[in-house]
Protein backbone atom coordinates (compact mmCIF):
# COMPACT_ATOMS: atom_id res chain seq x y z
CA UNK A 1 0.00 0.00 0.00
CA UNK A 2 1.54 3.37 -1.33
CA UNK A 3 1.22 6.56 1.03
CA UNK A 4 -1.43 8.30 -0.98
CA UNK A 5 -3.61 5.03 -0.51
CA UNK A 6 -2.41 4.72 3.10
CA UNK A 7 -3.77 8.25 3.56
CA UNK A 8 -7.01 8.06 2.29
CA UNK A 9 -7.55 4.78 4.37
CA UNK A 10 -6.92 6.13 7.92
CA UNK A 11 -8.62 9.63 6.66
CA UNK A 12 -5.04 11.63 7.32
CA UNK A 13 -3.49 14.34 4.89
CA UNK A 14 -0.51 13.62 3.00
CA UNK A 15 1.06 16.68 4.29
CA UNK A 16 0.54 15.77 7.62
CA UNK A 17 1.59 12.06 7.14
CA UNK A 18 5.06 13.20 5.69
CA UNK A 19 5.07 15.80 8.37
CA UNK A 20 4.97 13.00 10.91
CA UNK A 21 7.21 10.37 8.75
CA UNK A 22 9.83 13.17 9.47
CA UNK A 23 9.81 14.51 12.67
CA UNK A 24 12.97 13.95 14.37
CA UNK A 25 12.72 11.90 17.08
CA UNK A 26 11.62 13.09 20.32
CA UNK A 27 14.28 13.84 23.54
CA UNK A 28 12.32 11.08 24.99
CA UNK A 29 13.10 8.63 22.45
CA UNK A 30 16.67 9.59 21.87
CA UNK A 31 17.56 8.94 25.84
CA UNK A 32 15.08 5.46 25.47
CA UNK A 33 17.81 4.73 22.34
CA UNK A 34 20.82 5.63 24.40
CA UNK A 35 19.71 3.71 27.42
CA UNK A 36 18.74 0.26 25.52
CA UNK A 37 22.28 0.48 23.92
CA UNK A 38 23.68 0.51 27.39
CA UNK A 39 21.09 -2.28 28.78
CA UNK A 40 22.49 -4.37 25.89
CA UNK A 41 26.03 -3.62 26.60
CA UNK A 42 25.66 -4.27 30.53
CA UNK A 43 23.14 -7.71 29.68
CA UNK A 44 26.19 -9.01 27.01
CA UNK A 45 28.65 -8.27 29.75
CA UNK A 46 26.37 -10.26 32.21
CA UNK A 47 26.71 -13.15 29.63
CA UNK A 48 23.29 -12.96 28.92
CA UNK A 49 22.15 -13.90 32.67
CA UNK A 50 20.60 -10.49 34.63
CA UNK A 51 17.68 -9.51 34.33
CA UNK A 52 15.66 -6.13 34.63
CA UNK A 53 16.77 -5.99 38.54
CA UNK A 54 20.58 -6.57 38.07
CA UNK A 55 20.52 -4.53 34.90
CA UNK A 56 19.47 -1.78 36.75
CA UNK A 57 21.24 -1.62 39.91
CA UNK A 58 24.23 -1.61 37.30
CA UNK A 59 22.92 1.44 35.28
CA UNK A 60 22.89 3.01 39.07
CA UNK A 61 25.32 1.87 41.37
CA UNK A 62 27.59 0.72 38.23
CA UNK A 63 27.72 3.52 36.03
CA UNK A 64 25.63 6.12 38.53
CA UNK A 65 22.72 6.98 36.03
CA UNK A 66 19.55 7.36 37.86
CA UNK A 67 17.02 5.75 36.27
CA UNK A 68 13.77 4.38 37.06
CA UNK A 69 13.63 0.59 37.38
CA UNK A 70 10.44 0.72 35.80
CA UNK A 71 11.71 2.33 32.99
CA UNK A 72 14.65 -0.30 32.68
CA UNK A 73 11.90 -3.08 32.77
CA UNK A 74 10.17 -1.98 30.23
CA UNK A 75 12.60 -1.00 27.65
CA UNK A 76 13.88 -4.61 27.98
CA UNK A 77 10.64 -6.15 27.86
CA UNK A 78 10.29 -4.08 24.24
CA UNK A 79 13.56 -5.45 23.22
CA UNK A 80 12.93 -8.69 23.91
CA UNK A 81 16.07 -8.67 26.85
CA UNK A 82 15.63 -11.21 29.61
CA UNK A 83 17.39 -12.82 31.86
CA UNK A 84 17.37 -16.77 32.91
CA UNK A 85 15.76 -18.79 35.39
CA UNK A 86 16.70 -21.39 37.95
CA UNK A 87 15.40 -24.81 38.39
CA UNK A 88 16.71 -27.08 41.42
CA UNK A 89 19.57 -28.90 41.71
CA UNK A 90 20.19 -32.51 42.90
CA UNK A 91 20.58 -34.41 46.05
CA UNK A 92 23.60 -37.15 46.91
CA UNK A 93 23.95 -40.20 49.33
CA UNK A 94 24.01 -39.07 52.64
CA UNK A 95 25.16 -40.87 55.79
CA UNK A 96 24.70 -40.44 59.77
CA UNK A 97 25.91 -37.10 61.20
CA UNK A 98 28.88 -36.69 62.39
CA UNK A 99 28.35 -33.41 63.89
CA UNK A 100 25.26 -31.61 65.75
CA UNK A 101 23.27 -28.54 63.86
CA UNK A 102 25.13 -25.34 64.99
CA UNK A 103 23.33 -23.37 62.17
CA UNK A 104 19.49 -24.26 62.69
CA UNK A 105 18.83 -22.37 59.17
CA UNK A 106 20.16 -19.21 60.65
CA UNK A 107 22.89 -18.34 57.81
CA UNK A 108 23.00 -14.22 58.62
CA UNK A 109 26.43 -13.56 60.43
CA UNK A 110 27.87 -10.03 61.34
CA UNK A 111 31.37 -10.51 59.95
CA UNK A 112 33.61 -12.65 57.70
CA UNK A 113 34.84 -16.47 58.44
CA UNK A 114 32.21 -16.33 61.14
CA UNK A 115 30.33 -19.28 59.56
CA UNK A 116 31.46 -21.44 55.85
CA UNK A 117 29.00 -23.50 54.05
CA UNK A 118 29.97 -26.24 51.97
CA UNK A 119 28.55 -28.47 49.14
CA UNK A 120 29.12 -30.96 46.31
CA UNK A 121 27.24 -30.46 42.58
CA UNK A 122 27.77 -32.32 39.41
CA UNK A 123 27.41 -32.32 36.10
CA UNK A 124 27.87 -34.69 32.62
CA UNK A 125 29.89 -33.44 29.72
CA UNK A 126 30.89 -35.96 26.91
CA UNK A 127 33.47 -38.09 28.95
CA UNK A 128 31.68 -38.56 32.02
CA UNK A 129 30.72 -36.11 35.31
CA UNK A 130 32.51 -33.48 36.69
CA UNK A 131 32.22 -33.25 40.49
CA UNK A 132 33.03 -29.55 42.31
CA UNK A 133 32.75 -29.11 45.84
CA UNK A 134 32.97 -25.15 47.28
CA UNK A 135 33.14 -23.61 50.36
CA UNK A 136 31.48 -20.09 50.86
CA UNK A 137 31.64 -17.59 53.53
CA UNK A 138 28.32 -17.00 54.13
CA UNK A 139 28.43 -13.14 55.64
CA UNK A 140 29.30 -12.19 51.84
CA UNK A 141 28.32 -15.50 49.64
CA UNK A 142 31.61 -15.22 48.44
CA UNK A 143 33.29 -18.58 47.10
CA UNK A 144 36.46 -19.09 48.97
CA UNK A 145 37.80 -22.56 48.09
CA UNK A 146 36.86 -24.97 45.59
CA UNK A 147 37.98 -28.54 43.85
CA UNK A 148 37.17 -30.12 41.05
CA UNK A 149 37.43 -33.67 39.94
CA UNK A 150 35.90 -36.61 37.72
CA UNK A 151 35.53 -38.26 41.21
CA UNK A 152 33.43 -37.54 44.42
CA UNK A 153 35.80 -38.93 46.78
CA UNK A 154 37.01 -37.43 50.30
CA UNK A 155 39.70 -35.53 48.39
CA UNK A 156 37.24 -33.42 46.80
CA UNK A 157 36.16 -32.26 49.40
CA UNK A 158 39.11 -31.74 51.30
CA UNK A 159 40.93 -29.91 48.48
CA UNK A 160 38.08 -27.36 48.58
CA UNK A 161 38.21 -26.63 52.41
CA UNK A 162 42.46 -26.59 52.13
CA UNK A 163 41.66 -23.57 49.45
CA UNK A 164 39.47 -21.85 52.02
CA UNK A 165 41.90 -22.43 54.91
CA UNK A 166 45.11 -21.01 53.36
CA UNK A 167 43.15 -17.95 51.83
CA UNK A 168 41.59 -16.70 55.04
CA UNK A 169 43.14 -18.45 57.34
CA UNK A 170 40.49 -18.29 60.14
CA UNK A 171 41.52 -17.97 64.06
CA UNK A 172 41.20 -21.25 65.85
CA UNK A 173 37.66 -22.11 67.06
CA UNK A 174 35.44 -18.91 65.46
CA UNK A 175 34.27 -20.26 62.56
CA UNK A 176 31.54 -22.73 61.55
CA UNK A 177 31.87 -25.36 58.89
CA UNK A 178 28.44 -25.91 57.99
CA UNK A 179 27.52 -29.23 55.17
CA UNK A 180 25.02 -31.65 54.50
CA UNK A 181 25.53 -35.71 55.62
CA UNK A 182 27.37 -36.20 51.95
CA UNK A 183 29.48 -39.08 52.93
CA UNK A 184 32.92 -37.31 52.11
CA UNK A 185 31.62 -34.71 54.78
CA UNK A 186 30.99 -37.72 57.50
CA UNK A 187 34.33 -39.40 56.71
CA UNK A 188 37.27 -39.44 59.41
CA UNK A 189 39.44 -37.70 57.21
CA UNK A 190 37.18 -34.75 56.77
CA UNK A 191 36.34 -34.57 60.41
CA UNK A 192 40.35 -34.65 61.29
CA UNK A 193 41.20 -31.95 58.61
CA UNK A 194 38.49 -29.88 60.84
CA UNK A 195 39.91 -30.51 63.89
CA UNK A 196 43.44 -29.52 62.78
CA UNK A 197 42.05 -26.13 60.93
CA UNK A 198 40.18 -25.07 64.59
CA UNK A 199 37.03 -25.12 62.58
CA UNK A 200 33.86 -25.98 64.24
CA UNK A 201 31.80 -28.63 62.27
CA UNK A 202 28.21 -28.55 61.95
CA UNK A 203 25.70 -30.89 60.13
CA UNK A 204 22.07 -30.26 58.74
CA UNK A 205 18.74 -32.58 58.77
CA UNK A 206 19.05 -35.48 56.27
CA UNK A 207 17.27 -34.48 52.71
CA UNK A 208 16.20 -30.65 53.64
CA UNK A 209 17.50 -28.10 51.52
CA UNK A 210 16.92 -25.52 53.75
CA UNK A 211 19.53 -26.50 56.13
CA UNK A 212 22.05 -25.88 53.58
CA UNK A 213 19.58 -23.45 51.12
CA UNK A 214 22.50 -20.36 50.55
CA UNK A 215 24.80 -23.00 49.55
CA UNK A 216 22.02 -24.75 47.64
CA UNK A 217 21.13 -21.39 45.77
CA UNK A 218 24.96 -20.98 44.78
CA UNK A 219 24.62 -23.79 42.86
CA UNK A 220 21.74 -23.07 41.44
CA UNK A 221 23.14 -19.83 40.05
CA UNK A 222 26.19 -21.82 38.71
CA UNK A 223 23.54 -24.24 36.94
CA UNK A 224 21.70 -21.61 35.38
CA UNK A 225 24.33 -19.30 34.25
CA UNK A 226 27.34 -22.32 33.30
CA UNK A 227 26.07 -26.05 33.24
CA UNK A 228 22.85 -25.51 31.46
CA UNK A 229 23.59 -23.03 28.68
CA UNK A 230 25.70 -25.68 26.64
CA UNK A 231 26.82 -29.34 25.47
CA UNK A 232 30.08 -30.24 27.22
CA UNK A 233 32.28 -32.09 25.27
CA UNK A 234 34.71 -32.76 28.13
CA UNK A 235 35.57 -32.36 31.92
CA UNK A 236 38.12 -29.82 31.22
CA UNK A 237 35.97 -27.81 29.09
CA UNK A 238 33.29 -27.33 31.73
CA UNK A 239 36.19 -27.18 34.40
CA UNK A 240 37.60 -24.38 32.47
CA UNK A 241 34.21 -22.68 32.60
CA UNK A 242 33.69 -22.94 36.12
CA UNK A 243 37.46 -21.59 36.94
CA UNK A 244 36.03 -18.83 35.15
CA UNK A 245 32.90 -18.27 36.30
CA UNK A 246 33.73 -18.31 40.11
CA UNK A 247 36.94 -16.31 39.86
CA UNK A 248 35.92 -13.98 37.50
CA UNK A 249 32.76 -13.28 37.33
CA UNK A 250 30.76 -14.63 40.23
CA UNK A 251 33.27 -13.25 43.03
CA UNK A 252 34.25 -10.05 42.00
CA UNK A 253 31.37 -8.90 39.20
CA UNK A 254 28.50 -10.84 40.09
CA UNK A 255 25.73 -8.96 41.71
CA UNK A 256 23.52 -10.15 44.24
CA UNK A 257 20.19 -8.98 45.67
CA UNK A 258 21.08 -10.39 49.24
CA UNK A 259 24.01 -8.17 49.19
CA UNK A 260 21.83 -4.50 48.53
CA UNK A 261 23.25 -5.49 44.86
CA UNK A 262 27.11 -6.09 45.44
CA UNK A 263 29.23 -8.79 44.22
CA UNK A 264 30.80 -10.70 47.22
CA UNK A 265 33.88 -8.73 46.82
CA UNK A 266 32.62 -5.74 46.92
CA UNK A 267 30.60 -6.50 49.81
CA UNK A 268 33.24 -7.26 51.51
CA UNK A 269 35.55 -4.41 50.42
CA UNK A 270 32.43 -1.68 51.54
CA UNK A 271 32.02 -3.60 54.88
CA UNK A 272 35.62 -4.54 56.35
CA UNK A 273 38.40 -2.24 57.15
CA UNK A 274 40.96 -2.07 53.93
CA UNK A 275 44.84 -2.33 54.49
CA UNK A 276 46.42 1.33 54.52
CA UNK A 277 48.67 1.69 51.67
CA UNK A 278 51.60 1.69 53.54
CA UNK A 279 50.43 -1.72 54.71
CA UNK A 280 48.84 -1.00 58.38
CA UNK A 281 45.68 -2.37 59.47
Amino acid sequence: MDAAVACRVLKVSRSGYYAWRDRPPSLRDQANELLVKQIERIHADARGTYGWPRVHAELVLGLGEPVNHKRVARLMREAGIQGVYRRRARRGPVAEATADDLVRRQFTVDGPDRLWLTDITEHPTGDGKLYCAAVMDAFSRRIIGWSMAHHVRTELVLDALGMAILRRRPEENTTILHSDHGTQYTSWAFGKRLRDAGLLPSMGTVGDCYDNSMMESSWGTLQLEVLDRNGWENRDELANAIFEWIECWYNPKRRHSSLGMLSPIGYETAHLPQPSPDGDH
